[in-house]
């Protein structure tokens, strides 16, 4: 087991988590803490290449590794391109089957993953004991669990300390500065998530930019292409007047940039919500009573987030498209919050 008093020691310590943008901001604190407790220690990210800008925010990791590239070479280069690196530890915090026995083959040391995955048992040497489809933890916090091996004396944070874990730099020039008022909230309205998770409706987002003063708030809506092309005749038209369209004009390192200089973001449960509140921006979100889509789940982690969610358990919209219960939550309520609560942070 990896040794935090010896200075010595400079453990080489992968985090696994190879899926989206919101999921790697909330495993963010692994590193931190894993730092705090080995601060020689070098840790590395094993991602997508569309989630590398997040990860190169994050103070506390050293390195990213590419899954995209990795699984696209030969077995033997792949354990070969693994050994190189010469990993004393790897958590799998998203489990895949494949990379746990790339882990394995590589001959990596200490490999810790959950026993509710039966390949682990095969291809991990240290076995954590939790369920995350039942638990009542938020995802930063179940990600956390993996550390209870490595750290003795571990204590699972709260919600609210959370903050604390997550270091986060922008590294990227905002290329949109001078579209910002500094006499304005400036206001990011990220409408779709891409099919990630339960929406808004665009009615709700033009009610929304009607109720809210112009000569006080400036309005940016962003999203993909894709998405900029799905609201253009409802949303991106009929106010054009009134927002700034960047819709498939920022990079994910442009974006991290624009909201680190913007005042807040509203949105459903995305990517960008997370890199919002991470950045200290008032971060609004949307989200559905229902397990484990919930905020209890899933609500960024920061000091200025408010969670908007129907006061109630739901089951009806489960298997639905449209969650009436998402739909619920008025504009009035937004822009109210808005105009009260955020306006004098200017």
């Amino acid at each position: 087991m990896l040794n935090s008093e010896n200075s010595i020691n400079k453990p080489a310590i992968l985090i696994s988590r190879t899926d989206g943008i919101g999921d790697v901001v909330l495993t963010l604190p692994v590193a931190n803490m894993l730092k705090k407790k080995f601060p020689q220690s070098l840790i590395l990210f094993l991602g997508r290449n569309y989630t590398k800008p997040v990860i190169e925010c994050c103070e506390d990791i050293d390195r990213f590794l590419s899954w995209d590239m990795l699984q696209k070479m030969p077995e033997n280069e792949q354990i070969s391109a693994l050994k190189q690196e010469k990993i004393d530890a790897i958590l799998h915090i998203f489990p895949q089957k494949a990379i746990a026995r790339l882990a394995y083959k590589a001959k990596i040391p200490q490999r810790f993953g959950t026993s509710h995955r039966i390949y682990n048992l095969l291809y991990c040497n240290h076995l954590l004991h939790f369920s995350r489809r039942h638990s009542d933890l938020h995802e930063a916090q179940l990600n956390l669990q993996l550390l209870k091996p490595l750290i003795p004396d571990f204590v699972t944070p709260s919600i609210n300390e959370l903050s604390q874990y997550l270091k986060f730099k922008n590294i990227t020039p905002n290329p949109y500065s001078n579209l910002l008022e500094s006499n304005k909230f400036n206001l990011i309205l990220h409408p779709k998530s891409k099919g990630s998770a339960r929406e808004w409706d665009i009615t709700n987002y033009c009610r929304l930019i009607s109720l809210l003063p112009e000569d006080k708030f400036k309005i940016f809506v962003c999203g993909t292409q894709e998405e900029g092309n799905q609201i253009r005749s409802q949303l991106i038209e009929p106010y054009q007047e009134r927002i700034e369209d960047l819709t498939g004009k920022c990079t994910l390192s442009q974006y991290i940039a624009l909201i680190a200089e913007a005042d807040g973001l509203i949105a459903a449960s995305t990517g960008p919500l997370h890199i919002s509140a991470i950045q200290n921006k008032h971060s609004i979100g949307l989200f559905p009573p229902i397990r484990p889509m919930n905020p209890q789940r899933w609500q960024p982690v920061g000091d200025k987030v408010k969670v908007f969610c129907a006061n109630k358990e739901c089951e009806i919209c489960r298997k639905t498209g449209q969650c009436k219960c998402m739909q619920s939550i008025t504009p009035e309520e937004i822009a109210n919050y808005l105009i009260s609560n955020c306006l004098n942070d200017l």
